[in-house]
């Protein structure tokens, strides 16, 4: 008889693990059903502001599997628009809602996938039945907040509250739109992922594109008007919009897990090993934005949600699953994005996470440019490197740029993943013409200058 694999999300890291289940087990003996609560499976997540500004014209365009395709080339029972709501490990079964037409389903595993993903952290004043206040955690999302925007009368004033990778991106993404930004952030600069030098030239770059950027402000609550959202109440007065966008971070998605006594770990996300099983449970399984994974450069747990992360932990759960071998060896924090014409790259440790972790290091920064000075187009590059003190080795690194800069933290990420030292670095055979880079790239600028501190 078949087995029975439950899959409890149906975006990357849920479908990744199903579709490689599927590869090595045919249905004869291995059964797949994956629920979902949205309309959408396999999707991008990180691409809805690029839908929102209309850089990327259609929603379909973001779905790299549509159910269909699940249930055609991979024999996937995807059942969209139902919500697991309880687990039962003694019985082996999942409870679903249909959250169509409000029936209850009772289905039996012998195997679980676990990947509900992250949840938007949403604050007390931010539960309001006014129109107009969105997240975008989810397509469901973006087609609400596109349909807002899209709707009569049109918004023309926005207020993107938290400054992180979806805050920077969403303000963007709606100055394109033609609309008046503000950016509302607790802390000190928008962009707290890198050091506050480097997100400084952030800010720059945000103002100058147009978007008011309002830091060491706290939002208190929200003012509405005939229904509508009409204005951010905060500390320093209130701010009049017909839209918010709240960008305030994500937590683990996990309290079915911990209804069900599945453990957590101290970040709030499932405990899985490197075969991303969950920790002392057999036969259930855990991947994406859901679980914690191990940071190589501070030996931590720590949680980090990234659609990168959850396909490929998606597929070591599925070649698992599916009677092969193999393990996700952890994260070191790589991420880029843009706001406006400027690149921003980071990995490993910022300054304050080498300092909680106990490392002594060094920090240099060194300025350059994206190819040799004298060709056309050369555009400035900020490198910043981490280096532990007295050994050396790389511990972080970010840059910001206006062009081909962001992808050059791969090579520091590479760097890093394998404890190079910055002096091994400086030897580093990287590419060089001037059409691409200085004689000199930046990043071996960055490392020798790195060397020359550790040596005072």
């Amino acid at each position: 008889m078949a087995e029975r694999l439950i899959v409890i999300g149906g975006d990357a890291a849920g479908m990744a693990t199903a579709a490689q289940a599927r590869r090595r087990r045919d249905r004869q003996d291995l059964e797949i059903v994956a629920f979902e609560r949205g309309h959408f499976t396999s999707y991008s997540a990180c691409g809805i502001p690029y839908w929102i500004s209309g850089l990327v014209p259609e929603a379909e365009q973001l779905i790299a599997r549509d159910p269909a395709t699940h249930r055609e080339k991979y024999d996937i029972d995807v059942r969209l628009r139902h919500e697991v709501v309880a687990i039962d490990l003694d019985r082996r079964e999942v409870t679903a809602v249909d959250l169509e037409s409000g029936g209850e389903v009772r289905e039996p595993f012998d195997i679980l996938m676990y990947a509900t993903g992250a949840v938007p952290t949403k604050p007390d004043w931010a539960r309001t039945e006014a129109a107009g206040v969105f997240g975008v955690q989810t397509l469901d999302d973006g087609s609400a907040l596109r349909e807002w925007l899209d709707r009569d009368p049109q918004p023309r004033r926005a207020v993107v509250v938290g400054g992180g990778y979806i805050g920077v991106e969403m303000a963007e993404a709606l100055v394109r739109r033609g609309l008046s930004v503000t950016l509302v952030e607790r802390g000190e600069q928008p962009m707290s992922t890198v050091d506050p030098d480097m997100a400084g030239l952030v800010a720059d770059a945000m103002r100058g594109l147009g978007v008011d950027i309002r830091t060491g402000v706290q939002v208190t609550g929200l003012s509405e008007r005939d229904g509508r959202v009409a204005a951010v109440e905060t500390d320093a007065g209130p701010i009049p919009t017909d839209l918010v966008v709240l960008g305030l971070g994500v937590r683990p998605n996990t309290a079915l897990a911990e209804a069900a006594g599945l453990p957590l770990g101290p970040t709030g996300g499932l405990r899985v090993d490197r075969r991303m099983r969950v920790l002392g449970v057999p036969g259930v399984w855990a991947a994406g934005d859901c679980v914690e994974t191990l940071h190589r450069v501070s030996g931590m747990p720590v949680h980090v949600p990234l659609g990168t992360h959850a396909n490929k932990q998606g597929r070591v759960a599925g070649i698992n699953i599916g009677g092969g071998y193999a393990t996700f060896a952890g994260v070191i924090g790589t991420a880029v994005t843009k706001v406006c014409d400027l690149e921003v790259g980071r990995t490993g440790l910022r300054e304050q996470d080498a300092q909680a972790a106990g490392f002594e290091f060094v920090s240099v920064i060194a300025e350059s440019t994206s190819r040799a000075g004298y060709y056309p187009g050369a555009r400035p590059m900020t490198v910043k490197l981490i280096a532990e003190r007295p050994s050396g080795r790389l511990l972080g690194a970010q840059i910001v740029g206006l062009s081909e800069a962001a992808k050059r933290i791969d090579t520091l990420a590479v760097a890093l993943w394998n404890r190079m030292t910055v002096d091994d670095m400086t030897a580093l055979d990287l590419g060089y013409a001037p059409p691409y880079a200085p004689v000199w790239d930046p990043v071996l600028v960055a490392a020798r200058k790195a060397v020359e501190a550790l040596a005072r």
